[in-house]
């Protein structure tokens, strides 16, 4: 009897001590740092910091103080891949945590949260959807109103020079090298527009930059010549099991993929780099991470003769 006892009593804590690793994660920021060599051979490196899936509440002044931090980093262009949100009230810290990263070269896309805030929903939905599941319409979608501030948002970011790739192509030149961009609104309700124009191949590098990484945006994109995609939304599984990975993604891209630095490629076609951040943050209404750290990433751009460094 006794020894049922302690077993049982083992197996409380062990599951005590995993809940609180869970929550503590959400605290537990990381600048993560990866060698992408893709630009033309011999090229000096350019500094790219890609923020994701920040999810702001006001209230919370870790993840504030941390994101002021970023800026540290000295970065030649800022990617922000959207869901930037996650309180109605949130704008004003978004853009005082974001700080002088809004002064740097940027685009930026939005996500579902950055248009809807964030409603309670069945955890248990995220991780019986998930992986191998291509978005479908929803009727929610198209009858509930777009309640947070997403185009005072973009007027924020675009009036300190960051550029709105919504739907869109753009260039900007930063250190004396030409980048050409498309980007897309968020695909995971369906709302991107992807067109049949290749990358600009007169570019030192084309980039494409997403929210959510559907295949049917990845695949358009490395067949059209893109060296370089960069998206978000998958929060890295965040909750994965060690030696396993993440559970899920939340959208049709495979587990394996859910963040970090890999290749895409269709037939036919040469691979392209993809970058995929496990994010910032999570839903105020499930605040827990496991075994995947909230994180930004800087990607050091290499000439393509030089060595990748996967994260």
């Amino acid at each position: 009897m006794r020894a049922t006892t302690v077993a049982l009593g083992a197996v409380a804590a062990g599951a005590a001590a995993a809940a609180y690793a869970a929550v503590y994660e959400v605290r537990a920021f990381v600048l993560r740092e990866v060698t992408v060599p893709v630009l033309p051979s011999g090229s000096d490196p350019l500094r790219v910091l890609h923020i994701s899936d920040v999810h702001l509440v006001p209230t919370q002044e870790a993840k504030r103080a941390w994101l002021r931090t970023l800026a540290q980093t000295e970065p030649d262009l800022v990617v922000n891949t959207g869901d930037n949100l996650a309180h109605r009230q949130a704008l004003p810290a978004v853009v005082e945590s974001y700080g002088d990263l809004l002064d740097l070269p940027g685009v930026f896309v939005f996500g579902s949260n950055d248009y809807f805030s964030p409603i309670f929903k069945n955890p248990a939905r995220y991780l019986l959807g998930g992986t191998g599941k291509a978005s479908s319409a929803k009727p929610w979608w198209e009858s509930r109103p777009r309640d947070l501030p997403f185009e005072e948002m973009r007027e924020r970011f675009t009036e300190r020079g960051w550029v709105d790739l919504t739907n869109r192509h753009a260039t900007l030149t930063i250190d004396g090298r030409r980048l050409a961009f498309v980007g897309v609104d968020d695909p995971h309700f369906g709302y991107d527009i992807l067109d049949d124009e290749p990358a600009d191949t007169s570019a030192d590098l084309a980039i494409g930059v997403a929210h959510a990484p559907y295949l049917r945006v990845l695949d358009r994109w490395n067949a059209l010549g893109y060296p370089l995609i960069l998206a978000g939304h998958t929060h890295g599984g965040q909750l994965c099991v060690p030696f396993y990975g993440a559970l899920v993604t939340n959208c049709d891209l495979d587990r394996q993929r859910a963040s970090g630095l890999h290749q895409h490629a269709t037939p036919g076609h040469d691979p392209s780099w993809m970058h995929v951040s496990a994010g910032a943050g999570t839903s105020p209404y499930a605040p827990v991470r496991f075994a995947c750290r909230p994180e930004a990433t800087l990607l050091t751009l290499t000439g393509i003769d030089s060595a990748g460094l996967p994260a």
